[in-house]
C-alpha cells in the first residue's frame, strides 16, 4: 500500500507570488518523483511534461492562474470559504468541496472575497486522460476502497488506511486463520494510492476526496 504523505511535498511558490502549490502525483513519472520530496518546477505553464497532475495549492493573493494549454482541469476548494474564479471572463463562485471543471486554454484568475484558499486541482491532457473528483463522507464502520487509476486524499478529520484483503489472501479455512491488515493512520491532506490488487480501504471520520483518473475514450477532446 502506497501512502504519499503531504508533509514530505515540497512547496513550490507560484511566479506570480500568489501562493504555493505541492504537487502530489503526476504520470508519467519524473526522477524527482520516485523518491523522497519533489524538486522539480511545478506551476509554470511550460512545465507539462506529464499528461495528469494532481496537486494541492495554497491561495493567499488575487491574481491569474497559470495557462495549461490543451488540458482540461477540475478545481475544488478544501479549506476556507470561497474562491472566486474567473474564466474568459466569467466569474464563478467556488465553494469549499464543489468540484468545478474548466479548460486549461482558458484565460483564469482568483480573487479571494473571504480570506486565503487551499484547493485540490486535478489537471488531464485532452484526449489522453480524463479526471474527476467527488467528496465524500468517511464513515467508521463501513471501508471506502481506492481502486486502481484512483487517489484518496483526506481533506478533514481522521482517517486509517490498510490494504484489503480481496485477491492477496488464500480463500476458505486458511483465510479465517488470516491476520487483519494493519492500519495505518493519515494526516491531513495524506494521499492513498489505490489499487486493485489488495485495494487500500480507508475508514473514519470526515471527509475524503476521491480522485479518478480514466483514459480518454478515442476521439474525445
Amino acid at each position: 500500500m502506497e501512502i504519499i504523505r503531504y508533509a514530505e511535498l515540497k512547496a513550490h511558490p507560484w511566479r506570480n507570488g500568489g501562493g504555493v502549490t505541492r504537487e502530489v502525483a503526476r504520470h508519467p513519472r519524473t526522477p524527482s518523483m520516485q523518491t523522497g520530496p519533489q524538486t522539480a518546477p511545478q506551476d509554470t505553464g511550460q512545465d507539462n511534461a506529464w499528461d495528469w497532475r494532481v496537486s494541492i495549492a495554497e491561495v493567499s493573493k488575487a491574481g491569474p492562474f497559470s495557462a495549461y494549454a490543451g488540458m482540461d482541469r477540475v478545481l475544488t476548494v478544501v479549506d476556507g470559504d470561497l474562491l472566486l474564479l474567473s474564466v474568459d471572463g466569467a466569474e464563478h463562485p467556488l465553494e469549499k468541496y464543489r468540484p468545478f471543471r474548466f479548460s486549461g486554454d482558458a484565460d483564469s484568475a482568483g480573487a479571494l472575497p473571504t480570506g486565503d484558499i487551499r484547493d485540490l486541482n486535478v489537471i488531464t491532457r485532452n484526449g489522453a486522460f480524463k479526471g474527476y473528483t467527488s467528496i465524500i463522507e468517511l464513515s467508521k464502520k463501513r471501508a471506502h476502497p481506492v481502486f486502481a487509476g484512483q487517489l484518496g486524499i483526506l481533506l478533514q478529520g481522521q482517517g486509517t488506511a490498510s490494504p484489503g484483503t480481496a485477491g492477496s489472501l488464500p480463500t476458505g479455512p486458511a483465510a479465517v486463520a488470516a491476520p487483519e491488515p494493519e492500519r495505518v493512520e493519515l494526516n491531513r491532506y495524506d494521499a492513498v494510492v489505490g489499487a486493485d490488487t489488495a485495494t487500500p480501504e480507508i475508514l473514519g471520520r470526515g471527509f475524503l476526496a476521491v480522485i479518478s483518473i480514466d483514459p480518454a475514450e478515442p476521439g474525445t477532446v
